[in-house]
Order: C-alpha cells, then structure tokens, then sequence
C-alpha cells in the first residue's frame, strides 16, 4: 500500500516511511492510495472471529509485507491486550469503554501500535529518533507510555499550561529517562503549530530524526478502525439494526477513523461529531463555511481543539463533495453546563459515571435520537472518569474511587521544561537536546 501526501499527491511512499516521517511536503497529511474493502462474510461473522483476528484482519491490507504477519498479529495482540467492552447505559444508548488500557483513554489503542511499529522499523536505524507531539490531554500519557524507555527513541511532548488535569500532566511529565514535557505558554493549537513549524524547519531536521506520534501520523490513525470493529462485533449479539456512532471529537482522528472503517464495510446508520464549545465543525455542517478560531477552554480539554488537523482526512474520504458528508455526519456542540448536568443526570438515573468527554458525547446522541426517534447507537468512552476528578466529582456529589496504578503514580514528581509559543525556544531545546 501507498500512502500518498494530500497537499502534494506527486509525494507517494510506503507505510514504513509514512510513519517514520510523520507528514509530509508543506505539513501535509499522508492518506492511502485505496481503501481496501471487507469481505461480506467476515463482517457479518464477527463473533466467529477472536479480536486478536479482527484487528490483523483490519490493518493487514495498509501494511501488506512491510511487517511479517507473525509480527503483526504480535503487534495488534499486545495492542489490544485489554478489554474493550460495549456496555449498555440505557435502553437506547450504550457505551464503548476505551478507558481499560494502560493510561485509562482511548489513545493507548492507537499509540500502542504506533510505537510498536516503529520500534520495529528502527531496529537497524543508528541516528536517534525523537517523537515530536502536540497534546491537548490524553495524547501525551498515551506516547509517554507507549514509547517509554524504547532505546534509540526520544519523546518530546508539547502540551498547555493549566490546560490539562493533573491526572493527565503527572501521566506524560512524570516518567522522565526518553521522555520530555514541554509546559507551553498557550493552546493546544499554539503546541500543534510549534511541532508543524519543527517539522517544517530545514535547520531542525539537518540535526534531528523527527518523527509525529499525533494522529496526524498513519499509524496512530489508521489502527483506531480496529475498535469501532470490536464494537461491531458485541452490537451484532444485541441488535440487529445498524448502530448511530458518537464520538467526542476534537482533533477528529478517531471519527475520521471509524467514517474510514464504514467506507470499507462496516455497517453504520450515522455518526456524530460531538464537540464542545470548539464548535468549527459543527459550524461547518450547518453553514458549508470553515472557520478555524482561537480554542476555548472546557472541562472536555482533550477536545479544546480550533482547528483539527484530521478532518482534511475526512473531506477525502467523501471525495470533498459535502452533501455525501453531511448525509452521513451530524455535528452538536455541548457547554460545559450542559456537560456538567450530563453527568449528574446519567449517575442518577441510570447509575453509569460519565467524564467530560463521554459526556458531551451522550448529551450529543440523546438529542439526536430525540430529533430521530427510534434509533439506537453508542459513544466512544474515550476516558476514564478518575483522570477529571474534579468536574466528576462535583457533578456525582461522591469521591471517585483511584486504580492502584494511578495512586503510585500521583506520587510522582512532575519533570517539565516550561517555554512559550516561540518556536526559536523550542528549536533551542531540540537542538540542545541532541
């Protein structure tokens, strides 16, 4: 398979490359020369298949024979070696926890693969590689974790400011070894322009392998497919109508990868973008205008995102024609007020503990199935409550219980580098570094 540069499509390399350069000419995204097709038998057969299958069967087509399959089967099984259930919340919505990996959110999935992958691919690779990434929360700890301690690889993590939970700071600061936090003066925007303009500098990469580990990389995207297909395969034992999705988007790497699987034969009435109040897309749907704008910061930060990278990904997959795009997308956008009350309402009527983001999401699908009546679907939990115990727990009235692991790690002291949105600053620290 191909993968081909979306601003300039004359730029085609293979997956290994793809992923080792992170993006393209002029910072664009790589995106697949096809999109390979399920068979009809395996997707109407999921339960015969273990998840371990599901999942190889899911990426085998994008990495062809770039990675032996004995260790790509090896790869997707310690990827998903967690549960990933399908819960029911009420007799209309259920929920797809994503939260049972190693940093408690939905990016262990895709950065677990990711670093395995390249791990493998640098195996003989004698200059250092530094993973350069922008995270707005759940990101960060995800690669720290995925790429910790990896010889031959750095990591670099850019995130705000107070604009991330303590959970999620002391997850990617606290590690230290491979691992580098940078504490940015500023957005989450201000942090995924800093590593666009690092990757767009010739003077950083004369000095520095630089490598993305953000969704905008194809190995981070393209294996978040594998859970919206596990999800399949427990809703096929509950229902027998194709499911709404909703998803909690922010940088709209996982929709785009769920809107990818359904291209390729997953079966889906609908998905919904649910933004906070970062509501460009939503915007977009209703008004055909795109309109990137300074982010806002809400309780749901992982989603405080003002113009997402992934979503010129998503006009490809409906070839730029917007009304195929908005005939299989609905965009709503929840406030903080309207998220806090979520959570509240949902704990007591039907005893489930929402974070911000699965939160935004289920008041999202709720609307929609009141405007649809009759239609059933899922959200992405793409975080554990423990990880936002502040708004969780003011909205619950109760103290969320802590996992063992996490306590450990809050004893932790944080290593960070604090530096503003100035790219001369972290060009300093790239070089210094190296």
């Amino acid at each position: 398979m191909k993968y081909y540069n979306l601003k300039d499509s004359k730029e085609s390399i293979d997956f290994r490359t793809a992923t080792i350069k992170g993006q393209g000419r002029d910072k664009g995204l790589f995106f697949p020369e096809n999109i390979p097709c399920f068979e009809e038998e395996f997707i109407h057969n999921l339960s015969k298949y273990s998840d371990e299958e599901i999942a190889f069967q899911c990426m085998k087509d994008f990495i062809g024979d770039e990675i032996p399959s004995a260790i790509l089967k090896k790869i997707v099984e310690e990827t998903i070696s967690f549960e990933i259930p399908l819960k029911k919340i009420n007799n209309d919505i259920s929920v797809l926890e994503l939260f049972h990996g190693p940093t408690l959110a939905f990016k262990d999935i895709g950065a677990g693969f990711m670093s395995r992958c390249l791990s493998y691919f640098l195996e003989n690779q004698q200059k250092k590689v530094t993973v350069l990434v922008a995270t707005s929360g759940d990101t960060g700890g995800a690669v720290a974790h995925g790429f910790y301690d990896l010889p031959g690889i750095d990591v670099v993590i850019l995130y705000p400011k107070n604009r991330v939970s303590p959970v999620q700071e002391k997850q990617l600061s606290a590690l230290g070894k491979n691992i580098y936090a940078l504490e940015v003066n500023g957005s989450f925007d201000d942090c995924q322009n800093l590593v666009k303009q690092a990757f767009s500098s010739e003077e950083v990469h004369n000095k520095v392998f630089l490598t993305s580990a953000n969704s905008i990389n194809i190995a981070r995207w393209l294996p978040q497919q594998i859970y919206y297909m596990l999800a399949l395969k427990q809703w096929q034992q509950i229902e027998n109508k194709a499911p709404v999705i909703c998803v909690p988007s922010g940088n709209f790497g996982n929709i785009c990868a769920g809107i990818l699987a359904h291209l390729r034969g997953l079966p889906t009435e609908h998905f919904i973008a649910a933004c906070n109040t970062n509501d460009v897309i939503p915007e977009y749907l209703e008004t055909q205008n795109f309109s990137p704008r300074k982010t806002v910061a809400t309780l749901s930060n992982a989603m405080d995102v003002g113009n997402p990278s992934n979503f010129v990904r998503i006009l490809e997959l409906f070839n730029n024609e917007f009304d195929a795009l908005k005939n299989k997308i609905s965009g709503y956008s929840i406030d903080d007020k309207k998220t806090m009350q979520t959570i509240t309402d949902v704990y007591h009527k039907d005893h489930y503990v929402l974070d911000p983001h699965s939160a935004v999401a289920f008041a999202s699908l709720e609307q929609y199935i009141k405007e649809n009546p009759g239609k059933k679907g899922f959200i992405l939990g793409t975080a554990h409550p423990v990880k936002f115990p502040d708004a969780v727990e003011n909205a619950i009235k109760t103290k969320i219980e802590i996992p063992q692991s996490l306590e450990a790690l809050m004893k932790k002291e944080k290593k960070t580098v604090e530096i503003n949105s100035d790219f001369e600053e972290l060009k300093r620290f790239l070089l210094d570094k190296n």
